[in-house]
């Protein structure tokens, strides 16, 4: 991480105490958050991030700020203070106020916290783990990127202590859902599918984009109820997220999975033109 961070309208280093634990979305995990792709100084798709953030956030009950272009500038901010022209941004709104453990001479109803770091590299491509009953479809806050992460990250970490590089999470239904953070991709002949978001995932950007900006003649991208059998016919697998791009799926626990389609290659060579322009 970046040696300096964003709290509220202040540039502040990293080390720095400036966050209490009677905040209760710091006890709770009552908060929402994005992760932004820096490019050449610019915040990659900042309106389809921050309109996200500002639904999951109405959605879970989260004060947050009312107008983009003030947060905008100020994690712009973040990025020439840090000169990190070229980065992966964390931004997150915590709620402050409400319950047992609101601590003593807390005013604001929230804080806006950034946090910027050096891209992953992710290499050639991901194995996955299979993870049963990891989404539920039917769960009201279904889609929502909240700040009670942890279980996805229980999740990775148990798939990466058995060698793998993340995890495919199954609905209820023994659906395909998404991974602990990307979105899936299954292509056979000249369609591309992704779970819709009534499986249970989040609605990605990257995954926006490709179902609503990227055109390539010849490929369909649509939304389809997927399974594990799905992956088995199909010619290829990727994963999609604002840090990945798309990446390839070498292989997933249990399953036959073939690397003999071209729809990434031809699906990344234009969205990586659009992230230019």
């Amino acid at each position: 991480m970046y040696s300096l961070i964003l709290h509220n309208d202040r540039i502040l280093p990293a080390e720095s105490q400036v966050l209490a634990p009677g905040q209760v979305g710091l006890l709770a995990g009552w908060g929402v958050f994005s992760t932004l792709r820096v490019t050449d100084g610019v915040l990659f798709a900042w309106e389809r991030h921050w309109a996200r953030m500002k639904h999951d956030a109405e959605s879970l009950r989260v004060p947050f700020p009312e107008d983009p272009e003030p947060v905008k500038q100020l994690l712009l901010r973040l990025v020439e203070a840090n000169q990190s022209y070229s980065a992966t941004l964390r931004v997150v709104v915590v709620r402050n106020r409400g319950g047992l453990w609101e601590g003593p001479g807390i005013e604001r109803g929230y804080d806006l916290i950034a946090l910027v770091t050096k891209p992953k590299e992710w290499g050639d491509g991901a194995k996955l783990a299979v993870v049963p009953h990891a989404r539920h479809s039917s769960y009201l806050f279904s889609g929502a990127k909240s700040l009670s992460w942890s279980m996805n990250l229980c999740w990775l970490e148990a798939a990466q202590a058995r060698g793998y590089d993340e995890a495919l999470l199954l609905n209820e239904r023994g659906n395909l859902s998404e991974c602990t953070s990307a979105n899936i991709f299954v292509a056979r002949g000249g369609t591309v599918y992704t779970p819709p978001l009534s499986s249970g995932c989040l609605p990605g950007v990257t995954r926006e984009v490709l179902l609503t900006e990227v055109h390539v003649p010849g490929i369909k991208v649509e939304e389809k109820d997927l399974t594990l059998d799905d992956v088995e016919a199909a010619d290829e697998v990727f994963i999609t997220s604002t840090t990945r791009n798309l990446l390839p799926v070498l292989s997933i626990e249990g399953l036959r999975v073939r690397l003999e389609g071209e729809a990434h290659l031809l699906l990344g060579s234009v969205f990586a033109s659009y992230v230019e322009a």
